[in-house]
């Protein structure tokens, strides 16, 4: 018969990651296991861009909000590998991802007894006819089935692909969590690979800023546009009392927020972390754009209020027809190929939304979802059931809609969030 874990993880990213690091340090005696389907332990590899910093203060790592003294801190890794002396000396505010992004990997490789990596979950479903009571089963592409008394589920959110491009199946269009893959596939990622006459980028976010720098410094001669339905790319907003929305009394204040209140706060905050980008990365492309114009030779574009209603793949490229949204004018735009910086779907009931998890469709119907249509999740991150034998499931990192701001995917939180699951786990594991 297969083992049953205590705990069974779905995703190994930071998320769960700080789960194993929690309940290590917290002293709770569970077996725990996780599944990830790439192949080993990295963090946002496909937007590896040179020179692009992380979003959160350094401190707010994997561990060091829920124990200064862990030795899986950033500060930690840094001295461990021989770099804090030299990483102070950086002039920069904000670490380089690819840094953090091996900060994550060093923190994964203690772990690595725990995670079967390449295990693409491909169902779930609640076996209440085993011994003992109600679990899970978990299967995965190669035909292997893991059982678990409980579930957590940290796999990330799916990525948002608007119409018209949600019809689309095209090398040509691709999403920025296939960034840097899609260019090799594409054939112009390196020395010696075609050059693109021009590119589009969609999109109004810090990720849609960045791109559009990077594209321009690997393709000088090709024309990049961006296209962003708000009037222009705005500046974040890193006011110190917004950022309080990523303190975890905000995250309790929210939670005992009304929907209506909740809707209210979501627009309030949103430019903490959506359709925004910080003023360094803002300045550097208004001054590209502007030295080129210096130059009468303008290769950078930006355009607002620009919506694109459909498009034609072709052999060689792709034609957009873009609507100008207060004009109602309509452009044609030509590109080799289209990057969606688009953004990820939350959980809850609106067409750019999802019900549950991709993961959990197959067991939606054993959890409540309140009058609004959003799934019903504990403060501690349990998910309530319709029925009180149904195996504890815990979301890590997929709860915004319930939890705000502060679970929207970054690392501000992350182990504090942790701690709570744990706990919520010793407690539903007697």
């Amino acid at each position: 018969m297969t083992h049953c874990h205590d705990v069974l993880g779905i995703g190994f990213g930071p998320a769960n990651l700080a789960l194993a690091i929690a309940l290590e340090e917290e002293g709770h005696d569970l077996d725990a296991h996780f599944l990830e389907a790439r192949p080993g332990p990295s963090w946002q590899s496909a937007m590896m861009l040179d020179g692009s910093d992380i979003q959160n203060h350094p401190v707010r790592d994997l561990v060091s909000l829920r124990n200064p003294r862990s030795r899986y801190s950033f500060i930690n890794f840094l001295f461990e590998t021989g770099r804090l002396l030299e990483h102070l000396n950086v002039p920069m505010e904000f670490p380089l991802r690819k840094e953090y992004a091996q900060y994550v990997t060093w923190a994964a490789g203690h772990f690595g007894r725990l995670v079967d990596y390449g295990a693409h979950v491909t169902g779930v479903a609640v076996d209440r006819q085993a011994e003992g009571g109600p679990v899970y089963t978990v299967t995965t592409s190669a035909g292997d089935t893991h059982r678990a008394r409980a579930l957590v589920v940290g796999t990330g959110r799916s990525p948002f692909i608007p119409a018209p491009f949600d019809a689309v199946d095209s090398p040509r269009v691709f999403h920025l969590t296939r960034y840097l893959p899609a260019l090799r596939e594409l054939g112009v990622a390196g020395e010696g690979h075609s050059t693109p006459r021009a590119v589009t980028v969609i999109g109004g976010s810090q990720s849609a800023v960045e791109l559009t720098l990077d594209l321009a410094r690997r393709f000088p001669r090709a024309r990049v546009t961006t296209l962003a339905r708000s009037l222009t790319l705005r500046l974040k907003d890193t006011s110190p009392f917004s950022e309080e929305g990523y303190f975890p009394g905000f995250t309790d204040y929210y939670y005992r927020a009304p929907r209506d209140r909740k809707d209210a706060i979501d627009s309030y905050l949103r430019l903490t972390n959506y359709s925004s980008a910080d003023g360094d990365v803002l300045q550097e492309l208004y001054r590209l754009i502007y030295e080129q114009r210096l130059d009468g030779d303008q290769r950078v574009f930006v355009s607002g209020s620009r919506q694109v209603r459909s498009l034609e793949v072709r052999d060689d490229g792709v034609l957009l027809d873009v609507e100008e949204l207060n004009t109602g004018e309509t452009e044609e735009h030509e590109a080799d190929f289209v990057v969606l910086a688009t953004g990820f779907r939350d959980l809850g009931p609106a067409a750019h939304q999802e019900r549950v998890p991709a993961l959990l469709r197959d067991v939606a119907d054993e959890f409540v979802f309140d009058n609004h249509g959003y799934l019903t999740v504990e403060q501690d991150y349990e998910v309530r059931p319709l029925d009180a034998d149904t195996p504890a499931l815990f979301l890590n990192g997929l709860c915004e809609s319930t939890h705000g701001i502060g679970d929207a995917g970054s690392f501000s939180l992350l182990s504090l969030r942790a701690k709570v699951i744990a706990e919520g786990l010793r407690k539903s594991l007697p």
